[in-house]
């Protein structure tokens, strides 16, 4: 069995939209679908963009649910998705944080590191804009000896929400 987790911004500008994807394809296209457990955390972007795309390769799709009531950060178009995922996922781990919190999404995220033997991150390559962004789960991934595959278009910035 195979580990692949993915960490990654939440807002992926349209310019680097098909890069990305092409990247995440390529990178779930090495593994043996059967043999195949993609994890991340569901959240928008490039979560969700990872998890519909191990989903329609046929793998397992294994979620880390920052805290209770994650779904709150959601908006109501976004809750949706995000839940429509959730039911498809063949495990559930929910962190123990009674609410969202930037320790929440940093300890999610390095529970996702922690789980990956490689760590799909879609990650322009800039620090985190908050306590367990992108670029501190990264961070903590090398720094533990997990490979990191980065996805990002050479040249791109990211606009922040």
């Amino acid at each position: 069995m195979t580990v692949l987790g993915c960490t990654g911004h939440q807002n992926i500008p349209p310019d680097a939209l098909d890069y990305v994807s092409g990247s995440i394809r390529t990178e779930i296209g090495k593994y043996d679908r059967c043999r195949l457990v993609g994890v991340c955390s569901l959240a928008v972007g490039a979560d969700q963009l990872f998890a519909r795309m191990i989903l329609a390769y046929g793998a397992q799709l294994r979620v880390v649910i920052p805290c209770e009531k994650y779904d709150r950060t959601f908006s109501e178009v976004n809750r949706d998705g995000y839940h429509d995922l959730l039911s498809q996922a063949e495990s559930v781990e929910v962190l123990d944080y009674p609410s969202p919190s930037e320790d929440a999404f940093l300890a999610a995220g390095r529970r996702v590191a922690d789980l990956a033997e490689v760590l799909l991150a879609v990650w322009d390559g800039k620090g985190a804009h908050g306590k367990g962004g992108t670029g501190d789960v990264v961070a903590y991934a090398r720094a533990n000896g997990t490979r990191v595959v980065v996805a990002w278009p050479e040249g791109v910035r990211r606009q922040l929400q």
